[in-house]
């Protein structure tokens, strides 16, 4: 197990793919969602798993809290889970004589927040503070969370019976949304001829790096170069999604922040310390398409955010990626 210590982008990146290949001992055949969860980890951002269910998002969470050592807690959003039990109350300790903090779910490394749409929107905002300043605040005490501290959450389609619209403000807080899929009729017996051969429902999984791997892999991503061309790749990307006929709102910044930290991730699990366009290309839509509201009038259609994405990533121009930043 590989832990802590200053790590180059190549020692990080082949850290990441024992980590992935761990991962897939679990989660059969979505490598590509699987790096894109990774990335966001390493970009250190929050990601929310949205697909229907019996598709591996709970399992890819907590398998990627133990292949990466973190302490992890699941929450299952209910419709009467109250905000203080995620964040921890104050109880009164009777032969103290005073109120003593116990601390809630929130206080951990890795967070599964499942099925987060199936709660109301005022105990899906609890989040909101942990999210963005990794704190939380009760009865006006503030109480900082561990580092690193990522929320994997897990949401079924909003069309689904039962569950209630994420708020935009708590949707622009993940940075990317992540859909598996099905899978396809190989991969699926692939899933079914390993649980067979193990005999066993729960997949085991070995700890491949600790908390303190995590921040030294995610060290290792800050040193990815970014070229200036690439930047204003993003920034245009972005303001194109404002002005697209279907769109009644577009990004806001926090997407053109999004693409270049989550574009620096995953040029890392690439094997790179500096990004290209395609790199942008890749987590565009997981970090654009949740960002951007279609017009209502157009919610009957097959109009959405992800299709948005795709039409200017076809649109705006990419940069020319002869030659590696620095390297002129």
């Amino acid at each position: 197990m590989q832990t802590s210590g200053q790590m180059s982008a190549a020692e990080a990146s082949a850290l990441a793919g024992r980590v992935l290949d761990e991962v897939e001992r679990a989660v059969v055949g979505k490598r590509e969602a699987l790096m894109l969860v990774l990335a966001a980890v390493l970009a250190k951002g929050h990601v929310l798993l949205e697909d229907f269910p019996g598709l591996g998002k709970t399992l890819a969470a907590r398998s990627f809290a133990d292949a990466l050592g973190l302490d992890f807690t699941r929450a299952q959003f209910t419709p009467d889970l109250l905000p203080a039990d995620l964040t921890g109350s104050f109880l009164y300790d009777q032969r103290r004589g005073e109120f003593e903090f116990r601390r809630g779910p929130l206080f951990t490394g890795l967070l599964l927040a499942d099925e987060i749409n199936r709660t109301p929107p005022k105990t899906q905002s609890a989040l909101l503070e942990a999210m963005q300043e990794r704190q939380v605040t009760v009865e006006g005490e503030t109480f900082a969370l561990p580092a690193p501290f990522h929320v994997l959450a897990t949401a079924n389609p909003i069309e689904y019976e039962g569950t209630y619209p994420l708020p935009e403000a708590q949707l622009d807080r993940f940075l990317l949304r992540v859909s598996f899929g099905y899978p396809t009729s190989d991969e699926e017996y692939d899933v079914l001829a390993r649980r067979l051969a193990r005999r066993q429902e729960e997949v085991e999984l070995e700890r491949v790096t600790d908390a303190d791997g995590v921040l030294a892999m995610q060290a290792a991503v800050e040193g990815v170069t970014v070229d200036e061309s690439v930047g204003r790749y993003c920034v245009a990307l972005v303001a194109a999604t404002r002005s697209h006929q279907d769109v009644l709102t577009g990004s806001s910044p926090r997407g053109s922040l999004g693409l270049v930290l989550a574009g620096r991730a995953f040029a890392l699990l690439r094997g790179r310390d500096y990004v290209i366009p395609e790199d942008v290309k890749a987590v565009a839509r997981s970090v654009l398409a949740h960002r951007i509201t279609v017009k209502p009038e157009l919610w009957m259609t097959e109009a959405s955010g992800r299709r948005v994405v795709d039409a200017v990533l076809v649109d705006v121009p990419t940069p020319s990626t002869l030659e590696a930043p620095g390297r002129r």
